[in-house]
């Protein structure tokens, strides 16, 4: 078995070694690689066929890549000199039977297929395990670019009432009891009542869900109350599939008709957040980063 080297291993001319990033869809890859590269550290981008968008790498050196095809990238990784990685942006969880295994994936199969018997956590975490044991240390996105995290307090101009806080309470209450089930990182609370729980859609899914029952008559609360919560599942390992906050986050919760938007501070991501502090203001909805322990 490889043994990955300590993080920010640097060559014998004293630089970093280059981070490979595994791009997902979104923003949040190019920002991270920003960061990074405004740092000194050469970043090489490896968005995934079929999720990240051409468009988005047209004017920037990539290498595309494909899920369940490691040994293309490994050896592209490899021969650049990377030693760690960053798994970042959005992905849907794909069937089983989606995936097209090159030769190096493929004598992984067992393992991989046991992978999948199991919750998101379980696939991601069982995928790192694989990962790290082929030589590459895998780390946070956080941990190369600290400034994509939420910080304490509100962002913008809106703050929380006391009911909006005691609906944050409640959600927060809500996600640690449900986080060992694996089941998902948001809720809806709206009057200490539970109006929504992200599952397999996410989170702009199950906004638009609430959007829905509010125009058919099944959620009856006014308009500009309730509170999106958002929050990492209990144990989780936040160097992957940590929660996370956008610009369109803010669209959601403005067309369900809701207050605002409360995470945990330091452990969500907030993708292009001048523009969400700008929509925010603009629908006057706050944005709340709230310490892990609770409120203030």
């Amino acid at each position: 078995m490889s043994t990955a080297p300590a993080a920010g291993q640097v060559s014998p001319a004293g630089q970093q070694s280059p981070l490979a990033l595994i791009c997902g869809g979104g923003s949040l890859p190019l920002a991270v690689a920003d960061y990074v590269q405004a740092r000194g550290r050469p970043v090489l981008l490896f968005p995934l066929q079929g999720i990240a968008k051409p468009e988005d790498y047209a004017q920037r050196p990539h290498s595309w890549v494909r899920l369940a095809q490691f040994g293309g990238f490994a050896r592209a990784a490899r021969a650049a000199g990377c030693h760690e990685m960053v798994m970042i942006g959005s992905m849907v969880r794909p069937a089983f039977w989606q995936l097209r295994f090159d030769l190096t994936t493929l004598m992984l199969l067992p393992r991989i297929a046991a992978a999948f018997r199991g919750g998101d956590d379980h696939i991601l975490t069982s995928g790192v395990r694989l990962i790290e044991e082929q030589g590459f240390r895998v780390l946070g996105a956080h941990e190369v670019a600290p400034e994509i995290l939420v910080p304490e307090g509100t962002l913008g101009r809106s703050h929380p009432s006391e009911r909006d806080r005691a609906d944050i309470a409640l959600g927060l209450d809500y996600l640690r009891a449900t986080g060992p089930f694996d089941v998902g990182q948001a809720v809806v609370v709206s009057g200490k009542h539970v109006q929504a729980v992200e599952a397999a859609e996410g989170t702009d899914e199950m906004l638009k869900r609430i959007a829905e029952l509010r125009a058919s008559g099944r959620v009856r609360t006014p308009i500009g109350s309730g509170v999106l919560v958002k929050a990492p599942k209990l144990g989780q390992d936040l160097r992957f599939d940590m929660p996370s906050i956008g610009p369109f986050t803010v669209e959601g919760v403005a067309r369900a008709g809701l207050a605002g938007i409360a995470v945990v501070a330091g452990s969500t991501i907030v993708a292009e957040p001048a523009q969400l502090i700008a929509a925010a203001d603009r629908a006057n909805i706050f944005v709340l980063g709230t310490p892990a322990g609770g409120q203030r």
